[in-house]
């Protein structure tokens, strides 16, 4: 079917508009880039890592050390080009015979994205892209390879290469490489050194020396036929090569430990993201605030010491509730002795510290602050209670307030309070906020699950945040050296529980602080409004405090690597409180504490502070909240004294529910 003229003119000039519009963009990028490249003839700048307050911070290549070409052996050359590309100095910065091969291999096998890439391509990327695998990106760096290669001798090209080529552990660069794998300048490696630093490039992770020297050896030998067949050295040097014993220096740690936990989590968020190449002059903006690093680092430091034990281990993590932005990470006690970051990466189980996850998903179901649970006599004690005293004394009560027994962190009520609601509500609010894989098991309400601490302290968020969940957030955005942005990470929160219910309970968390297992941390000079929960494991392997104020939440961890116990009598309140707590005092001028706000719906009533009933004259007393469908105690406390006149409405009150319960066995 023929289309009318005007129709195909209209057509015509849409296609005609778009091929303006395609041009204009082609044209503007490679201007850009450019631009870019010719840059290059002055030196390559690195990707900067800024604080939350847009302050450069770090440098994503704190140790990397350029050198020039002159100062990087011959051997080490001939290994990186005879292997990645043998064919570089003759190419034009893309391999017309490699290119071709990755292209029939691609229509072999459909899905795969092979580029045969020339040391000049795997240049541009470093520089310019990511390691992202698409045809768009291989046709942009097989472009500006090509600009390179017309604006750069080979010889700029290779020193380029060679000091910014990724080689695993955070390393970049041969020189940098050479000092931390040998301990000796890259112009002194013998030919057997060279060929196992360059067959890193190929896969820097796996092949790690620190990790996996066998590998990084087995490697070196295909780098070494790879030489000797492009005729760089003979049989007998390979021979000889192969004979030679390598020796490696243990992994060196951080020059500077100073946030040095922090620091390579960034790092890797990036490298996720972008891949283990980076490009020079972006800008990273992440949340974390020095000033709160520090404290951390120093309040873990400090903790740590007040033990004996040098392989004692914390953890500690600050977050933002109302963002879900990380302020401060610390995920050991010293960065250059062990890179792991336990604040991310260790799953424990959180003890005590899950509880308030059982009780908030009590109070949407029906629950109040203090519903009371009975029966507690009968169920079997599971794990250590926390309420020293008590537990010395061993006077179990029968019965407690959902309060009462949050504040004592009653392991026996939180069992009795999970059967009554049933695990699903509290599996799914603990997924909603992050906590996800726990086990539905009858001791979940005791924290058997596994937990890291950063995902622990951002579940608690939904406390002072008026009931949201946050996802935690290191990186907010990244900008490219035009000032286009790469990246852009906006805040993620969901509404997981009312703002009544996160209210009462930071009421109720207020009150451990206050009257319960962290009240030592008011004698260590936490004096703002505060909330928070201890958490200790079976055999005391972990022991943790994850609290808040209105303007931060702080999670602390402390344990060992290989979980064992800490100690006799090692709570959460004795090895992890006195962490937070001095955390909590040190950023306290960077985030200032305010009361919390009392969300509307909610009606306060006065009551007796030891039998949560109306209180009577003589009665010690606090302010319950309670939600419009809650029941509010109408009894009056039989604990205390009282006027005359309360004591005779006590005596009818006690005649009618003794009558009330006689009759009750009389029907039954």
């Amino acid at each position: 079917m023929k289309l009318p003229r005007r129709v195909r003119d209209r057509i015509a000039a849409v296609l005609f508009s778009a091929l303006i519009v395609f041009t204009a963009v082609v044209l503007t990028w490679i201007l850009r880039q450019g631009y870019a490249v010719h840059r290059l003839t002055r030196g390559v700048g690195d990707t900067w890592f800024l604080a939350a307050d847009g302050r450069q911070w770090f440098r994503m290549d704190e140790h990397r050390q350029d050198v020039p070409l002159s100062r990087i052996p011959a051997d080490l050359q001939h290994a990186f080009v005879a292997v990645e590309d043998h064919r570089f100095f003759s190419h034009p910065g893309v391999d017309p015979i490699a290119l071709g091969r990755a292209i029939v291999r691609n229509l072999r096998e459909p899905g795969t994205v092979e580029g045969g890439s020339t040391l000049t391509q795997q240049l541009a990327r470093t520089l310019f892209l990511s390691n992202q695998k698409s045809y768009v990106r291989k046709i942009r760096e097989a472009v500006l390879a090509v600009m390179i290669d017309a604006r750069l001798s080979k010889e700029q090209i290779l020193e380029l290469y060679l000091n910014r080529i990724y080689l695993s552990a955070g390393v970049y660069g041969v020189q940098t490489m050479s000092q931390h794998l040998f301990g000796k300048p890259a112009r002194d490696l013998n030919l057997a050194e060279c060929a196992l630093v360059a067959g890193l490039a190929r896969a820097p992770s796996a092949l790690s020396p620190w990790s996996n020297l066998d590998g990084a050896i087995e490697r070196s030998h295909v780098v070494l036929s790879r030489m000797r067949a492009e005729r760089f050295i003979n049989e007998q040097q390979e021979a000889a090569a192969r004979r030679t014993r390598i020796r490696i220096r243990p992994y060196p740690g951080a020059n500077d430990p100073r946030g040095g936990y922090a620091k390579e989590f960034l790092r890797q968020q990036f490298r996720d993201r972008f891949g283990g190449d980076h490009p020079p002059d972006w800008e990273v903006q992440t949340t974390f605030v020095p000033e709160l690093q520090e404290a951390g680092e120093r309040a873990v430091g400090d903790g740590l010491r007040q033990f004996s034990d040098p392989e004692l281990q914390a953890a500690l993590v600050a977050v933002d509730p109302r963002t879900g932005n990380i302020l401060a990470l610390v995920g050991g006690r010293d960065f250059r002795r062990s890179q792991f970051n336990r604040a991310t990466r260790s799953r424990r189980q959180p003890g005590s510290a899950f509880k308030p996850l059982l009780f908030a998903a009590a109070l949407e179901h029906g629950f109040s602050p203090v519903s009371v649970l009975s029966g507690l006599t009968t169920i079997k004690p599971q794990g250590p209670d926390e309420w020293a005293p008590r537990n010395a004394s061993g006077d179990t009560p029968d019965s407690l307030t959902l309060r009462a027994a949050l504040i004592e962190s009653n392991n026996r009520a939180a069992t009795a309070l999970q059967q009554r609601i049933g695990s699903r509500p509290v599996l799914r609010l603990a997924s909603d906020v992050g906590l996800r894989d726990m086990p539905d098991v009858p001791s979940l309400s005791l924290g058997t699950g596994l937990v890291t601490p950063l995902d622990l302290t951002a579940a608690f968020a939904a406390f002072p945040n008026g009931g949201f969940a946050v996802r935690p957030r290191a990186i907010v955005h990244v900008m490219d050296a035009d000032g286009g942005t790469a990246l852009d990470n906006p805040v993620r929160s969901e509404r997981v529980i009312s703002p009544a219910t996160a209210y009462q309970m930071v009421s109720m968390l207020t009150d451990v602080i206050d009257r319960g297992t962290g009240a030592s941390a008011r004698t260590w000079g936490v004096r703002m409004p505060a909330g928070g929960k201890t958490g200790t494991t079976d055999d005391f392997k972990d022991a943790w405090f994850v609290g808040f104020t209105s303007s931060i939440v702080v999670g602390v961890w402390v344990g060992f690597d290989q979980p064992k116990s800490i100690g006799r009598n090692g709570y959460g309140s004795r090895y992890a409180l006195p962490i937070w707590s001095d955390f909590i005092r040190r950023s306290s001028k960077r985030r200032a504490a305010a009361s919390f706000v009392i969300p509307p719906g909610l009606k306060d009533e006065a009551l007796c502070s030891v039998s949560y009933l109306r209180p009577v004259g003589g009665c010690p007393t606090y302010t319950e909240y309670f939600k419009e469908t809650d029941p509010v105690p109408g009894r009056l406390c039989p604990l205390h004294e009282g006027t005359v006149k309360q004591k005779v409405r006590r005596a009818v009150e006690d005649f009618f529910s003794g009558l009330g319960r006689k009759l009750k066995g009389i029907l039954r």
